[in-house]
């Protein structure tokens, strides 16, 4: 399995609609990923890259689960573009109707998230992240840290 995508950064998708994945997360495709992805919806009106190793991973799991996995499932499969390999420079092609569903249209947040990337519009993450601290703030404090 892939390594674990951690961390965010700030880019652009081009005019032909590409965006480059940061290097940190390209060194951490697996040989048996051989760079190649699948890029879907996400849960919060965002785009999921998933390397093929994990998006393999995923598809078993929801295919045993219950009813609200395979409509997950479905969800995901409906969305999702063909399989691509990343380009050496780790640009991925993202199709015009994730574009428009994750409301992206040249600034993004890439965020790693476990097993897959997410891609956000900057606003969008900017209140989704506001939204989890003040989350965080009331359920957790410097105990729950030690």
């Amino acid at each position: 399995m892939t390594s674990e995508f951690l961390g965010t950064f700030n880019n652009s998708v081009n005019k032909h609609k590409w965006i480059t994945i940061p290097a940190v997360f390209k060194k951490k495709f697996t040989h048996q990923s051989r760079q190649m992805v699948i890029v879907t919806i996400g849960s919060e009106s965002n785009i999921a890259i998933y390397p093929l190793d994990s998006w393999n991973e995923k598809i078993a799991s929801l295919q045993t689960g219950e009813l609200k996995d395979k409509q997950l499932l479905l969800n995901l499969r409906t969305f999702a573009n063909a399989e691509q390999k990343m380009e050496s420079n780790g640009r991925i092609k993202i199709g015009e109707e994730l574009l428009e569903i994750a409301d992206i249209n040249n600034k993004v947040v890439i965020k790693g998230e476990g097993s897959f990337i997410s891609v956000w519009n900057p606003e969008r993450y900017k209140e989704f992240r506001n939204k989890i601290l003040e989350e965080h703030k009331k359920s957790f404090n410097s105990l729950d840290y030690q």
